[in-house]
């Protein structure tokens, strides 16, 4: 498409607020997305018998694939012309950043959130933190990131009028932010009912972050 070569061949400046924006549709999109993947995929770890909601928010959202994908745009996007880059610095970052996340959640927080010991597809397993399995999808994921979301981001910016663009993202983000802290701090700072309580007293299949 178009806008596709736009993006790869030309450089474009934005303003500060244009940049958060960016970022902002960036959190939304891939914590999405890494919510739709985890549900898919953990539909087939269990042996193609139940669906488990992943995460620990209302909203269907996974923070670390927003981070890790922050971290893929800032690190690849002036190399956005060379993909077997942007693959590569993905599946580095990306595995550095899951080993972490986990090894941090588990000793410092006393919560494992994943385990690649328990999970199918799982060589290359590293402490159960990371495996090669994971770190290939991400990698693969982050093309679809540089090559199709941002620049569809891109040319949303230039579509929209700045003022919608710039409510449109600080909104979707706001909202799944404070998704976020309500159940990360304020949920258990108030004794209030978290979104894995909820939804298990609802019926869902829960995997508890």
């Amino acid at each position: 498409m178009k806008y596709i070569k736009n993006y790869i061949n030309n450089d474009k400046t934005f303003d500060i607020k244009t940049k958060i924006a960016i970022i902002c549709l960036i959190i939304v999109i891939s914590g999405i997305f890494g919510w739709l993947y985890e549900f898919i995929f953990y539909f087939f770890n269990s042996g193609m018998k139940t669906f488990y909601f992943r995460g620990a928010n209302f909203l269907p959202w996974i923070n670390i694939y927003a981070i890790g994908a922050v971290i893929i745009f800032l690190l690849t996007y002036k190399k956005r012309k060379h993909p077997l880059y942007i693959f590569l610095i993905s599946i580095i970052s990306s595995g550095i950043l899951e080993y972490i996340g986990g090894y941090y959640m588990e000793h410092f927080n006393d919560v494992r959130c994943w385990n690649y010991d328990e999970e199918i597809l799982n060589f290359g397993n590293i402490n159960g933190y990371v495996c090669l399995r994971s770190v290939l999808i991400f990698g693969i994921s982050s093309l679809l990131l540089m090559y199709l979301i941002v620049p569809f981001i891109f040319y949303l910016e230039n579509k929209l009028n700045k003022k919608t663009f710039l409510i449109i993202s600080y909104t979707l983000c706001f909202i799944f932010i404070a998704d976020e802290l309500y159940n990360l701090i304020f949920a258990n700072l108030f004794s209030l009912p978290r979104a894995s309580s909820i939804y298990k007293k609802l019926g869902f299949k829960y995997l508890y972050f």
